[in-house]
C-alpha cells in the first residue's frame, strides 16, 4: 500500500531492534550485479557470486597463458590480479569513471597511498607484487605502460614507491582495495551511535513530495496527492519560523487532470538537472480516461506480455486500464522571468513523456528521480495491484509493472519513431540500459522484481548507491540497493522469504530461473505488530546534514503508521553490508508548531509518514498526515551526541562543507570570549 488513509493506532515506547544484515552491494564494472554461478569457475576458482561466467573465465585463462611467466610465485600473484575482474566488488576495485582500470586498486602502505592500508588488512599487497615480479619478464602485461613484448616492472618504474603511486591505493576516500586474496574493507564506523532522532514541526500541510529548488536556495517544492505543487521557503534553524508558502497560490495546479484516491494522485515530482537555465520539470500522476480526453495510453496488460485485459475483471468498479500513470513535462519559463525567479509554472503540458494503463487501482509507485551521475530520468512502477501479483507482472521482462525504468528525456522522438519503436511516450532509450546485456528485457527497464517501490533515493556522495524501499505483501518490508539489471525477487520472494502466491492465472517464475538480490535492510511486520502495528514501509535518505552529526551516513526509513523509524549503517564501508536499528524519536519542546502527542505516551503523534524530503542544506524532513517535521540537533530533545556542536543551530548554508568529520566543538568559554570581543568592536565603532 502507498499513502493509505487509515485510523491511527496507539503507539507504545520504542525499543531497539537489530535486524539481520545482508551482503548486497556487489557490482561489476558494467554496473550489473554479479550472477550466481551454477558451478565454480575452473581457472579463477570463484564460487557463488561472480562478475565472470565460464566464457570470461576461459578468456582470462588464455590471457594468463599468453603472459608466459616462468617464475611460479610471480605467476600466482599475476593470476590473482587478473582474476580480480571476477570479484563481486569489481566495480569498486577497478572503478568505472571515466574508464575502467586494467589493474585493481592494490592494498598498500607505500608513499602517498598509506592511508589505504586498512585496520583489518595488514597485508601490503602492492609491495608484494613489486618484490615478487619486479625482475620477472612478462609478455602482454596488464600493467599500463608496459609494451606487448617481454618486459619487467623495473623497465618502467624505479622503485616500489613509484610503482605503488600508480597502482596502490583505493577507489576513494572510503578505502576499498585488493589484497591478493579478497576485497579489503574499512570496518571502522567513525560516527557515534545516535541515541535518538529529534524533530520539530514547521508546517501543518500534508504532502507527498519535497524537492529542493535547483537554484540551491533555502526554497523547496512541495506537492500534495490531490495535484497541487507549491513553492515554499524553509525557515532557518533556531529562528522559530515555519514553512512559508501561500496555499491559495500554487506553483502549478493539476487537480483537474489528477484522479485522487487512496493510492492514486500526484505521485512524483522531478526537476531537470539544468532547470535553472531550461525551466524543465516533470510530474508523475494518475488520471481517469473516463474523465479526461488526454488520459489515453496503452494498457499494461496486453498481447505483448501474454495478458488479456478482459480477463482481469473490475477493481472496486473500475475497468482494467481505466486509470493511467502519466509522466508529463512542464516548464517554468515565460516571457518575463527566468526559471529561478518563477513563482508559477505554465499550466499547459509541454509534452507527454510516458502514459500507461493500470490493471488495478493499487501498487503504482509513481516516483520519478534524475540520476545524479547520468542525468537520466528514473520511474518507479509497482506491480499493478491485487494480492500476490497474480499475473506475475513483476517478473515478466516485457511488462513495465514491478519495474524501475530509466529514460532519456533529452533526446525526443518523432511520432513515427515512437510508433515504430513501440515506446510508451516521448523519450529515448539510454544506450547502456541493461537490455543490451539481457536481450529479454524491455529496453526501458533498469531493474525488476519489485512489488511497490515507495520512496527511492540516490546517495549523492556515492551515486551507485540507489536505495528503494519496497512495500511487502503481508510479512516483510524491505530496502533494496538497486543495481543495473538487478532482480529483487518479487513474487518469488517477499523480502528474504520465499513467497507462495494464492493464485497464478498469469503463470509462475521458477526459483532456479532468477538470480534474486535480497534486501539490505527491512523489518518483519510481525516484529512490530504486537506493539504498535505496521502498515507499509516508507523509504528515506542517507542522512548527510551536520545538524545531527551522530546520524550522519545512516539511511533513514519508517513505517507508514508513524510509530517506528530505523537507521541503517554500512559496516564495513563499501561492502553493502547493512545493520539496521530501530531509532527512538521525540519532538523538541520549543517546536515552532507544537507537536501532538500519543495519548498516554510522551511520544509525538506523527500520523502517517507518507514520505521523506531533503532540502539543499541536506536537512531531512518527514512528510506526514500531521504536517512537516524537520530533523533538528539531538540536544534539543536531550539526546546525547558527542559530535554535536551545541553552539551551532543547524547545517551550513548550501555550498559549505558537509563532512561530519569536519565538525569542531568550540568550548563555551571561547564562544563567550568571541561574543565579548564582538560587543567591544561594536561599542568602539
Amino acid at each position: 500500500m502507498g499513502p493509505v488513509m487509515m485510523a491511527s493506532l496507539p503507539l507504545l515506547l520504542l525499543f531497539l531492534f537489530l535486524l539481520p544484515h545482508s551482503l548486497a552491494l556487489q557490482l561489476c564494472t558494467d554496473s550489473m550485479a554479479p550472477t550466481t554461478l551454477k558451478a565454480p569457475l575452473s581457472f579463477c576458482a570463484y564460487d557463488g557470486s561472480s562478475c565472470c561466467n565460464s566464457t570470461d573465465d576461459a578468456a582470462l585463462r588464455k590471457q594468463f597463458q599468453s603472459m608466459n611467466i616462468s617464475d611460479a610465485a610471480c605467476a600466482a600473484v599475476m593470476k590473482s590480479i587478473l582474476c580480480a575482474q571476477c570479484d563481486p566488488y569489481s566495480a569498486e576495485l577497478f572503478g568505472t569513471e571515466p574508464r575502467t582500470r586494467t589493474i585493481p586498486y592494490l592494498c598498500n602502505s607505500t608513499g602517498s597511498a598509506s592511508s589505504s592500508l586498512h585496520n583489518n588488512s595488514s597485508k601490503d599487497f602492492c609491495r608484494e607484487v613489486w618484490d615478487t615480479c619486479k625482475d620477472i619478464s612478462t609478455r602482454n602485461s596488464p600493467f599500463a605502460g608496459l609494451p606487448v613484448s617481454s618486459s619487467k616492472l623495473t623497465d618502467i618504474w624505479q622503485s616500489a614507491t613509484d610503482f605503488c603511486k600508480a597502482f596502490g591505493g583505493s577507489s576513494g576516500d572510503n578505502t576499498l582495495c585488493f589484497n591478493g586474496d579478497s576485497v579489503s574493507f574499512n570496518s571502522i564506523a567513525d560516527s557515534p551511535t545516535p541515541k535518538g532522532l529529534c524533530l520539530e514541526r514547521i508546517g501543518n500541510g500534508s504532502y507527498l513530495n519535497m524537492v529542493g529548488h535547483p537554484d540551491g536556495s533555502n526554497r523547496v517544492f512541495l506537492s500534495n496527492q490531490a495535484g497541487k505543487i507549491w513553492l515554499a521557503t524553509i525557515p532557518e534553524h533556531g529562528s522559530g519560523g515555519t514553512l512559508e508558502l501561500d496555499e491559495s497560490n500554487p506553483f502549478l495546479d493539476l487537480t483537474d487532470e489528477v484522479i485522487f484516491d487512496t493510492e492514486l494522485g500526484l505521485m512524483g515530482l522531478a526537476f531537470h538537472p539544468n532547470f535553472t537555465t531550461n525551466g524543465r520539470f516533470f510530474v508523475s500522476y494518475n488520471c481517469d480516461k473516463l474523465q479526461s480526453a488526454t488520459c489515453s495510453g496503452r494498457c499494461s496488460c496486453n498481447s505483448d506480455i501474454g495478458c488479456d485485459p478482459s480477463k482481469l475483471g473490475t477493481d472496486n468498479g473500475a475497468q482494467p486500464c481505466q486509470y493511467q500513470t502519466v509522466v508529463a513535462e512542464f516548464t517554468a519559463n515565460d516571457s518575463s522571468t527566468t526559471p529561478s525567479t518563477a513563482s508559477s509554472a505554465n499550466p499547459l503540458e509541454v509534452r507527454r513523456i510516458f502514459t500507461m494503463g493500470l490493471p488495478y487501482m493499487a501498487h503504482h509507485g509513481g516516483q520519478i528521480l534524475f540520476g545524479p551521475a547520468d542525468g537520466y530520468l528514473y520511474l518507479m512502477m509497482g506491480d499493478g495491484g491485487n494480492i500476490g501479483d497474480p499475473y506475475n507482472f513483476a517478473q515478466n521482462k516485457k511488462a513495465m509493472l514491478g519495474k524501475i525504468m530509466r529514460l532519456d528525456i533529452n533526446n525526443m522522438q518523432s511520432q513515427n519513431q515512437i510508433s515504430e519503436l513501440g515506446l510508451w511516450g516521448n523519450y529515448s532509450i539510454p544506450k547502456d540500459n541493461p537490455y543490451m546485456v539481457d536481450s529479454e528485457l524491455q529496453a526501458e527497464i533498469w531493474a525488476l522484481g519489485l512489488r511497490n517501490p515507495w520512496r527511492c533515493s540516490f546517495y549523492v556522495e556515492k551515486p551507485s548507491y540507489f536505495f528503494c524501499a519496497d512495500v511487502g505483501q503481508e510479512s516483510y518490508e524491505e530496502v533494496n540497493l538497486i543495481s543495473k539489471g538487478g532482480n529483487y525477487g518479487w513474487r518469488v520472494y517477499e523480502g528474504p522469504y520465499l513467497y507462495h502466491p494464492p493464485r497464478s492465472p498469469g503463470g509462475n517464475t521458477s526459483l532456479g530461473s532468477i538470480n534474486p538480490i535480497l534486501p539490505v535492510m527491512g523489518y518483519s511486520r510481525s516484529d512490530i505488530n504486537t506493539t504498535m502495528g505496521s502498515a507499509s514501509i516508507t523509504g528515506g535518505y542517507v542522512y548527510r546534514s551536520l545538524t545531527d552529526p551522530c546520524m550522519y551516513g545512516r539511511y533513514l526509513y519508517a513505517d507508514l503508521y508513524g510509530g517506528a523509524m530505523w537507521a541503517g549503517i554500512e559496516v564495513p564501508e563499501n561492502s553493502g553490508n547493512y545493520t539496521s536499528t530501530m531509532i527512538p524519536f521525540n519532538c523538541a519542546k520549543n517546536s515552532p508548531i507544537p507537536c501532538d502527542t500519543v495519548p498516554g505516551s510522551p511520544l509525538p503523534s506523527l500520523g502517517f509518514i507518507y514520505s521523506f524530503g531533503e532540502d539543499n542544506r541536506k536537512d531531512v524532513f518527514l512528510l506526514t498526515s500531521e504536517g512537516v517535521y524537520r530533523i533538528v540537533p539531538p540536544s534539543r530533545c536531550n539526546y546525547a551526541c558527542p559530535k554535536e556542536n551545541t553552539t551551532d543551530t543547524g547545517s551550513p548554508a548550501p555550498g559549505q562543507s558537509s563532512s561530519a568529520c569536519q565538525l569542531e566543538i568550540l568550548p563555551r568559554r571561547l564562544v563567550l570570549i568571541l561574543d565579548m570581543l564582538l560587543l567591544l568592536l561594536l561599542l568602539l565603532r
